[in-house]
């Protein structure tokens, strides 16, 4: 987190190389958080990079005392959240290929089966308890840093999720499936 701080008075300061560096560093975790909302890389990418001028812009507002990491997803999402009501932007189903790294065929299918089983139960959680969980297991933000971009308070993260969790395990064991999804808090 001090390293962020730094970067971030860097930047103020002029220093083109930090505002860099914090692109780097937050590009791909932040870009699955996109690309899980939007379901569509190209709009992901685009948003994205709206979503880090707004971040550029927006910078002289963090505080420098709060978590850097929650600050910047909470820009990237409400951006994003502000487009896809705004543009109404048609969500695409994203090809499973894109996010495996597998070349045999039977790896690829268990795959892209299990994330789209996975998917589909995702999308019947509410968006807020959707967006919980995947802060919490697919970006592994702490609960303080999930309160901080959603601005809601420890207790809401903790009930939406534990309700989020219920729900899709629910719904797991009805079509057959049986996904941990109590691993982790």
């Amino acid at each position: 987190m001090e390293e962020d701080i730094q970067s971030v008075r860097s930047i103020l300061a002029g220093d083109k190389q930090a505002y860099i560096d914090i692109i780097n560093k937050y590009k791909n975790p932040m870009y699955a958080t996109v690309l899980r909302m939007t379901k569509n890389p190209e709009t992901a990418q685009d948003l994205l990079q709206e979503a880090f001028i707004k971040v550029y812009e927006q910078l002289k507002k963090y505080d420098q005392k709060g978590s850097f990491k929650s600050w910047i997803y909470k820009v990237a999402i409400n951006h994003c959240l502000d487009q896809l009501r705004k543009k109404q932007i048609k969500i695409e189903q994203v090809e499973e290929e894109q996010l495996t790294n597998s070349t045999t065929p039977e790896v690829v299918f268990l795959k892209k089966e299990k994330s789209r089983e996975l998917e589909r139960l995702l999308s019947g959680l509410p968006e807020d308890e959707r967006m919980i969980l995947l802060l919490r297991y697919a970006n592994d933000l702490s609960y303080e840093e999930i309160c901080n971009t959603l601005s809601i308070s420890l207790v809401d993260v903790r009930n939406k999720l534990h309700r989020a969790k219920k729900k899709l395990r629910n719904q797991a064991q009805k079509g057959g499936y049986f996904y941990d999804v109590s691993q982790r808090g």
